[in-house]
């Protein structure tokens, strides 16, 4: 019996040791799983540098999740002239711009939109991708995204023909009625409170008057001041560039408009989760982006300057 005893005993400790050493191995791979986990987190990106998808009448580099749909309404009153006593009631009285615009998202970073606007009776296009988003460990430190806006001026064949006041249309062309803005954007949030980006944009016009060019590049920045959970200061500008090389009219006259002025806007923005409304001063009457660029002769510091309001909804499916 004592032999019987001795052996159970023998077995039984051998067993135990089995299982502790056993239950150690366990742990020590667990742990090393564990710590592998902890050394390779998940790069998340960061919140997006903006509140909203339009700044002004910029694109940031903000998308929202894909199947969503949202909804734009761009207001520009007159030039605020008090000159003459000519009092125009803060430009409201004066002659006003208008867009509205639908924007959908097929990707969480492929957005479209179509919208179309009071002067020219411009029908846009636009389409807008993310290339790399900003990651919360800064591997990547900035957003860049690519922006494109077709526009189509619906006025009269007439204003392509050489003669308004003309029956006739012979020098009409569909294609004289074409505009494109390409955009370069690269944004990024430093805190919840400022968010910068800056961009660089060529645009083109298929036709325009003899003494003005084609095509302009221009430089831009927009930023972002965020004081109260749902308020922000806003600022952004676009900067035309004279670049000769581009250069391509053939007739300089004396009284020729020139529009090279930088459109600049400066405001309060007002946002919630699917909400935003901005209201601010502004140079520019145009709205879409080439109308700013191109045909600008408003002087922010020098009496040409509009109030403005946009509305966003936003809606997810």
């Amino acid at each position: 019996m004592k032999k019987i005893y001795k052996t159970l005993k023998f077995s039984a400790l051998t067993l135990f040791t089995l299982i502790a050493a056993q239950s150690a191995t366990f742990a020590q791979e667990e742990a090393t799983a564990d710590t592998t986990v902890q050394e390779k987190p998940i790069d998340k990106p960061v919140r997006p540098a903006f509140e909203n998808a339009l700044l002004f009448d910029a694109a940031t580099t903000t998308f929202y999740p894909s199947k969503s749909l949202e909804f734009v309404l761009q207001h520009r009153f007159g030039v605020i002239d008090t000159k003459d006593n000519n009092y125009d009631m803060a430009g409201i009285w004066g002659s006003a711009n208008i867009r509205f615009g639908l924007n959908y998202s097929i990707l969480n970073s492929l957005m479209v939109g179509v919208g179309t606007t009071k002067f020219n009776k411009m029908t846009d296009f636009q389409l807008k991708y993310r290339v790399i988003e900003q990651t919360r460990s800064n591997s990547i430190p900035v957003t860049v995204a690519l922006y494109e806006v077709i526009g189509i001026d619906g006025s009269p064949d007439a204003k392509w023909d050489g003669t308004p006041d003309s029956v006739t249309t012979k020098g009409y062309k569909f294609g004289n009625r074409m505009s494109y803005f390409t955009q370069l954007i690269v944004s990024r949030r430093f805190n919840d409170k400022l968010s910068l980006q800056v961009g660089g944009a060529f645009t083109h016009y298929s036709c325009v008057d003899s003494v003005y060019s084609h095509d302009r590049v221009s430089v831009s920045f927009a930023g972002r001041y965020k004081f109260s959970p749902q308020m922000s200061l806003i600022v952004s500008g676009d900067f035309p560039l004279d670049i000769k090389a581009i250069k391509d009219y053939k007739i300089v006259k004396s009284n020729t408009i020139i529009y090279d002025k930088p459109s600049l806007n400066a405001g309060l923005e007002i946002a919630t989760s699917s909400h935003a409304f901005h209201v601010y001063v502004a140079s520019a009457q145009g709205i879409i982006p080439q109308e700013c660029i191109m045909w600008n002769k408003n002087d922010f510091f020098h009496g040409g300057i509009l109030i403005g309001l946009n509305i966003t909804r936003l809606w997810n499916f």
